[in-house]
Order: C-alpha cells, then sequence, then structure tokens
C-alpha cells in the first residue's frame, strides 16, 4: 500500500469488507452558527427519499420488543429504558478466551428475536447494540440469515463484547463463511452480489453471561441490525445544498497520541474512530472521571481520547475502529444511544445537523480527491458537524496535528463522492471497496420530538 493511501492507518481489508478507524474528542469548539433550516427534518421529500432508502434498519429496543422473541433464561425489565437481563440461567458454558489463553465457566440466557424480513433484501448486515455489562458479566450478538433462494446461514457471530477488558477480550470471530457469505470483522456480506443472491430475512440472537452463582446481570437496552442493498458505484448523484448551521462539537486530535499505548493498534495515529467517538460523547454531556482516567499516563494530554482507544479495541481485529464497537462504547455513558447505519445523501446529514445531531461518516480516498485534507487513506473517520452558507462539510477530522487543526471545511460535491461511493481506485489503480454511507449515530436516550422526526426521517427506529 503507497503512503498515499495509508493516513490513519487505514487497512484494505478481504471483499466487501469497509473502512475502520478511531478518534476521541477534547477542546470545546465555537458556539453553533445562526441555522438556515429547512422547516420539517421529516417533511415531505424526506419521507419520499425514506420510500425509496436501500437501507432496512431494525431495532429492538421497548419493553413490547424485549416481551417478543424466544426467551431462555432471559426477561425483560421494564422502565424509563427497557431492557433486557438475565433471570434464571439456562445452564453453563465453559468459554476459552482466544486472547488471553484463559477458560473460565459461565452462566448464560439467551433471547432470539422474531424472523424479521428486510424490506431491502440486502447485500450486507451490520448489527449494533447498547447494553451495560458489569464486571464479571459480557454478551455474544449473533446473526442467522435466510438467503432469497430459501435456504439459511449458519449463526454468525457478530461480537463477543464487554464494556471493560477485566474479564474477557472484546473480539469479533474471523473465519466466518459457508461459502456464499463471510464475516468481515462486524459485516456479514454477500460472497459475489452480482449472482443475485441476497439476504431476505435474519433473526438475531443475544446470549448474556455472568460468573457462577452472581446476581449482576448484563443489561441490554438496544439491538438492531441494519441490512443494506447500496449499488456499485464510482460516483453518486450531487445533492443540492438547504442548510447553513455549525454545532460546537469538541475537536480532538488522534495524532498527538502518536506512540502511546502501542498495543491498541500501534498508538494514536490508528484512533479516528475512538476519537471521533469521544468528541461526539462529550457534545452530549459525557464525561469520564478522574478514577476512569487514573490508568492513563498522566502526562499525556487528552486522557479521554486513550481511554476511549483502550474500550473500543477489537482484539481479534487488532484495531479501534470496529464499527459496532464504538457505537456500544458511546452507549455505556449515561442516558446515550448509539448505532451503526447507512445514510443516502447530504440530505440526511443535514436533516441530522437541523436537529441538533452530528454523526460520524466512514470514507476512504486519494489526497487529491478530498481537497484540504492533505492526506490520502485506506479507511478514515470524522465528524460532520454542520455545513456551511455555500453548501459545503464542516467537520471535525482528527487527523489533524494538534486539537486547534481538527475543523476542516471540505467541499461538498467531493466528500459526499468519497463517502457515498461503494468503488473507488487506489493508489495503485486497482478496484477497491467504498463504505456506501457508512454512519455511527450518537443521541439522547430520550431523544426530543425534533430529534425524533430526524432520526425517523433518515431511517434510524426511536
Amino acid at each position: 500500500m503507497s503512503s498515499a493511501d495509508q493516513s490513519s492507518r487505514g487497512v484494505e481489508q478481504p471483499s466487501r469488507r469497509k473502512v475502520l478507524a478511531a478518534a476521541v474528542v477534547t477542546a470545546m469548539a465555537g458556539g453553533a452558527s445562526p441555522a438556515t433550516a429547512f422547516a420539517d427534518p421529516a417533511g415531505t421529500a424526506d419521507a419520499e427519499a425514506a420510500r425509496a432508502r436501500p437501507v432496512d434498519h431494525r431495532s429492538w429496543l421497548t419493553y413490547a420488543d424485549w416481551s417478543s422473541g424466544t426467551a431462555k433464561g432471559t426477561r425483560a425489565v421494564a422502565g424509563t429504558r427497557p431492557g433486557l437481563v438475565i433471570g434464571a440461567p439456562a445452564g453453563t458454558v465453559d468459554y476459552r478466551d482466544p486472547h488471553s489463553s484463559t477458560t473460565a465457566t459461565w452462566e448464560y440466557a439467551t433471547w432470539t428475536a422474531p424472523v424479521h424480513r428486510l424490506a431491502v433484501p440486502s447485500t450486507e448486515a451490520i448489527a449494533s447494540w447498547n447494553a451495560s455489562t458489569p464486571a464479571g458479566t459480557w454478551l455474544q450478538v449473533e446473526l442467522k440469515g435466510t438467503y432469497t433462494d430459501g435456504t439459511d446461514t449458519p449463526w454468525y457471530v457478530m461480537g463477543r463484547w464487554a464494556s471493560g477488558d477485566q474479564d474477557i477480550r472484546r473480539t469479533s470471530v474471523d473465519g466466518q463463511s459457508d461459502g456464499r457469505s463471510t464475516v468481515w470483522t462486524d459485516t456479514l456480506a454477500i460472497d459475489d452480489a452480482s449472482t443475485g443472491l441476497r439476504l431476505a430475512s435474519y433473526r438475531l440472537r443475544l446470549t448474556l453471561y455472568r460468573r457462577p452463582g452472581a446476581t449482576s446481570t448484563p443489561t441490554v437496552w438496544r439491538s438492531g441490525v441494519m441490512g443494506s442493498d447500496i449499488p456499485d458505484r464510482f460516483t453518486v448523484p450531487a445533492s443540492v445544498p438547504r442548510l447553513s448551521r455549525e454545532l460546537p462539537v469538541p475537536r480532538y486530535s488522534q495524532e498527538i497520541h502518536k506512540g502511546q499505548y502501542p498495543e491498541y493498534d500501534n498508538g494514536g495515529e490508528a484512533w479516528c474512530s475512538p476519537t471521533s467517538s469521544q468528541m461526539i460523547i462529550e457534545y452530549w454531556g459525557g464525561r469520564l472521571t478522574a478514577g476512569q482516567l487514573k490508568w492513563v499516563d498522566p502526562s499525556y494530554a487528552d486522557p479521554q481520547v486513550c481511554h476511549a482507544a483502550r474500550h473500543t479495541y477489537d482484539h481479534q481485529y487488532g484495531g479501534c475502529g470496529n464499527w459496532p464497537f464504538n457505537a456500544a462504547y458511546a452507549a455505556t455513558f449515561t442516558d446515550l444511544q448509539g448505532v451503526v447505519t447507512r445514510l443516502t445523501s447530504l440530505a440526511d446529514l443535514e436533516t441530522l445537523i437541523a436537529a441538533g445531531i452530528p454523526a460520524m461518516t466512514s470514507q476512504s480516498f486519494l489526497k487529491e480527491e478530498l481537497t484540504g485534507a492533505g492526506y490520502g487513506t485506506a479507511g478514515h473517520l470524522m465528524t460532520v458537524i454542520g455545513f456551511t452558507a455555500e453548501g459545503d462539510v464542516i467537520a471535525n477530522d482528527p487527523y489533524a496535528a494538534d486539537d486547534t487543526a481538527v475543523r476542516r471545511v471540505y467541499r461538498r460535491r467531493e466528500f459526499e463522492n468519497v463517502w457515498l461511493r461503494t468503488r473507488r481506485h487506489n493508489a495503485e489503480g486497482k478496484v477497491v471497496s467504498g463504505t456506501g454511507g457508512v454512519c455511527y449515530l450518537y443521541f439522547p436516550a430520550r431523544p426530543s420530538t425534533l430529534q425524533r422526526a430526524a432520526l425517523k426521517a433518515v431511517g434510524v427506529p426511536v
């Protein structure tokens, strides 16, 4: 890989695996500029766009949701934030952690969602979840799909996760394939979409674990799957600007952490995803305590970025850019939710910004494809915080020399193309994949009416 295509240590993954990266936040940005926004973020144009959206995002998050499906040892709990917990465990199992070489016995309970028939027969599916895992607990997320020819995939593990790292090592699982579909870190993908084969439906299974005899339990507040069928494309249609607004999102640089904690993907140069995550977490008021940060070298600036890197790190992937792990990390902060989804246009981002919701976008590009970036990357996360009066994108780009250099303005047409395309040429001229509009969205557990309308308009259940 050439130097023009490796900034942020983005790495091309086999087949359909898209770009990964990491980032976190520190200095507060200035106040929001006056907004010139359309009146209704869930208006007619957005409703029509939603109907044509090549994305199906289904989430389970209400008491009725958790009371549905098949429970073996789990139970639904009501309240202001309904969830799923261990009731009477279904049994015990030994788990050998491949990353710590330890074996332990765990009680477990499972919950399997009803079959969800995809409104968009999909070439890819990405699961995400929001949960609390006290010490001595963890969870596993699995998907089983049914193809459009009526046959089934195996149960695929989409993640083994805990918010901490004292009990298990947070991990994706490599080597999962049936010869027709494959799990690439956090993405279940059809191996050859040109055959017309798609995922027609799926079931989601959650397994909750705890130490035998313990009374503590994981609590899952939200879990869901984004299925999509984004057409192969090198370019996307141009959108028309309709919003001028900038959100006061804190600014953090990943580059000031270069060389720090190399056990987490060689240090800060690869931390665009956790750095960006922390920026938005702090925008919503999420703060880490001195106790949580006491493990960080006190000479390091912005220690919360180091914390985010550690707590999003995927021990199998060997990086901090696992998409669902970042969303799950965000949801460990009080009253926050996080999802991984796909958006279809800059109009979607404008809808969110108008409601005060910033977004993290995943993209890959050559240096000359994004004016002002000054680098090329095979995979990078940055935070979209607004739009100029001309419609250009205002981004907190963590690939910056220091916090003060994080804010950038990127040309609208260039940005939307490098973010939304699914095919591109790398520095060697080889055709490789693009993310097709992948983004992380973090928002309040109890969104306002305006925020709910905006999220619904871009296809995210609330």
